[in-house]
């Protein structure tokens, strides 16, 4: 009997010392991820990174991953983590062919890269064993919500082959607004709260249309590379799929690290 997913998710994996930094809340949220959040062992993990931003869809086929460094200026502690969790070649060609099959007529390999800061940075928390095979499937940030979520769509079997599909990314990432500051700026609570809404009532029509339908669209996105992977989140739990808040966390004003849990059992 293979293993079924009921959920897909949607993380976001705010700045990179979440890696190292015992002060960020979501930090502990993600160490208690196979405890309290997640407990089912996947077979694979399909990660769609706002780190990795493509022309075309394209997905790493590669037997071991190696670590990225895609960020500059942090602690040199950081520079020597690693993740070396196995490749997933299978999963990759299985991505692939399930795109294909739903009308996306380009899916490129990657023959060499690893894994994103965006995927091992959380990965080493609620996987730290490094054991499970991770493939990466990239965004393509010139399309829109519904593109994303219709290639979530083209995944939802994956479900059903024991593979559990990640997104990670930022509910809000304008890097230009961080600013030390107590509490919440208004804009980012505004967008925040409308996005929360929107998917807890399961209007997810709304959230493909975000960038019409949400206050401060283009500040809380400046770029969607960090939002889409919530789209495909969606796409693969499916229309009638229920939506949880699983953390919610703030840092530097604005930058939310609310998590999603999509859970399609009917």
């Amino acid at each position: 009997m293979a293993l079924t997913m009921k959920d897909t998710f949607y993380i976001s994996h705010g700045a990179p010392t979440l890696a190292i930094d015992e002060s960020i809340p979501a930090r502990h949220f993600l160490q208690s991820w196979k405890d309290k959040v997640f407990p089912q062992k996947p077979k694979a993990i399909l990660v769609i990174s706002g780190h990795w931003d493509t022309s075309f869809p394209a997905v790493n086929t590669v037997h071991r991953n190696d670590t990225i460094y895609d960020f500059y200026g942090f602690p040199d502690s950081m520079y020597k983590l690693k993740y070396p969790a196995p490749g997933a070649p299978e999963l990759a060609l299985r991505v692939k062919e399930l795109l294909m099959a739903s009308g996306f007529k380009r899916v490129d390999e990657d023959r060499e890269r690893g894994l994103d800061h965006g995927a091992w940075v959380p990965l080493m928390l609620m996987y730290p064993e490094a054991d499970i095979p991770v493939c990466q499937l990239s965004v393509q940030s010139k399309r829109d919500g519904n593109y994303h979520y219709n290639l979530g769509k083209a995944l939802a079997p994956l479900k059903d082959e024991g593979v559990l599909i990640m997104g990670s990314g930022s509910a809000i990432h304008n890097l230009r607004a961080l600013r030390m500051v107590d509490g919440i700026v208004p804009w980012a609570l505004e967008f925040d709260t409308w996005l929360k809404d929107a998917l807890l009532q399961g209007r997810y029509e709304d959230v493909n249309c975000y960038q019409e339908k949400a206050p401060h669209a283009k500040m809380a996105h400046p770029w969607p590379d960090h939002f889409y992977p919530l789209h495909v989140a969606m796409g693969a739990a499916g229309e009638n799929a229920k939506a949880k808040l699983i953390h919610h966390s703030w840092q530097l004003g604005s930058l939310s690290y609310a998590s999603y849990q999509f859970n399609s059992a009917s």
